[in-house]
């Protein structure tokens, strides 16, 4: 019996070439099967995928991208993919991407600007073909102007960076608030408060302006203790609410940064044997799924996700398509949607 050390088998690496061979076509009919082409047959892409299947080919993206100079694959970051809004808009993007035949590597930043540099830099890395992104508070114009010298197309979603010119998709949040506050004025409410987000996030900005202003317009002076920063969560909504509670005179109405500020805000009035609806209004914003469940149902400015992350799906690929043409701002208009939680006529 011999001693020596069994030879290594190397296993031969399936080709397109040898895909092609088996299914009888030509190596080029067999690439255009792989893309996606409409000039093929479907008798014909389903012998190619199923040779492609039987002889366990993998396509090789890396080497695929090398050669096209393109990854088909796109970036998407947000700040926090456990938030209702987020998970609807990245299903929306998902599905106009797919068919186009293109990958979504998607990253959840957490509103870190440290994870969201690393995730700009890795899609720079794999030479991604285009990026969306819902930039965390405190991105810096230099961050932006870093994605233009790489050539890399993005469109900012839901929230802009300041002093930028790049494509844009997000909602009129000013005329959002301005809606709310109105209805809650129409219904008796005088002390309204605004609750959530962060200060340097630019759709809270935005959404402040018009809180202000509509405030302002019906001669009723603003008042900075009523507005209160937190994070944009249930715990945020809970303890800013809890706050607003404290004051020598509370108000008796509010508007929350978003829907899931708004559920922590009703769930603070409930610890404190406050009835949402009855005792005080709330009214949120973007109005997702989760709105019209709760109870009290949730009145909110609505601007459903699912068109933003459509609009914006579909600019980035005219982007990549024509790097040259002009930027663009799609503003979408909100609508209010009433329901039980802001309360009666007083």
């Amino acid at each position: 019996m011999s001693n020596q050390p069994k030879k290594n088998v190397s296993k031969k690496r399936i080709t397109l070439i040898d895909v092609a061979k088996d299914a009888e076509v030509s190596r080029a009919t067999a690439s255009l099967v792989l893309r996606g082409s409409s000039l093929v047959s479907s008798a014909t892409r389903d012998r190619v995928h199923a040779s492609m299947k039987k002889l366990g080919y993998v396509y090789n993206r890396a080497a695929a991208s090398l050669r096209a100079q393109s990854s088909h694959a796109i970036g998407l970051a947000v700040t926090d993919i456990t938030n209702p809004f987020f998970a609807e808009l990245v299903i929306s993007i998902e599905a106009r991407m797919d068919e186009k035949n293109y990958s979504v590597l998607m990253m959840n930043t957490s509103e870190d600007l440290d994870k969201q540099e690393r995730f700009l830099q890795s899609m720079h890395g794999y030479q991604a073909d285009g990026l969306l992104l819902c930039p965390a508070p405190g991105t810096s114009q230099d961050t932006i102007e870093q994605l233009k010298l790489w050539q890399l197309p993005c469109v900012l979603i839901a929230r802009h960076v300041p002093d930028t010119d790049y494509d844009y998709v997000g909602a009129d949040n000013i005329a959002g608030t301005t809606m709310a506050v109105e209805h809650l004025l129409s219904i008796g409410h005088q002390r309204i408060a605004f609750l959530g987000g962060s200060a340097q996030s630019s759709a809270r900005q935005e959404r402040l302006t018009g809180y202000k202003k509509t405030l302002q317009g019906n001669n009723i002076e603003f008042d900075p203790s009523l507005t209160v920063e937190s994070p944009v969560s249930r715990d945020g909504g809970f303890a800013a609410v809890k706050e607003l509670l404290q004051l020598s005179a509370p108000p008796t109405a509010a508007i929350c940064y978003n829907d899931v500020v708004a559920f922590g805000a009703m769930l603070g009035l409930q610890s404190e044997s406050r009835q949402p609806g009855v005792d005080f209004g709330i009214v949120g914003f973007d109005n997702i799924a989760d709105a019209a469940l709760v109870r009290p149902a949730l009145s909110s400015i609505s601007i459903p996700p699912a068109q933003i992350g459509e609009a914006a799906a579909r600019l980035l690929l005219a982007r990549i398509g024509d790097p040259a043409m002009p930027v663009q701002r799609i503003i979408l208009q909100p609508e209010l949607v009433i329901r039980n939680s802001c309360g009666f006529h007083r």
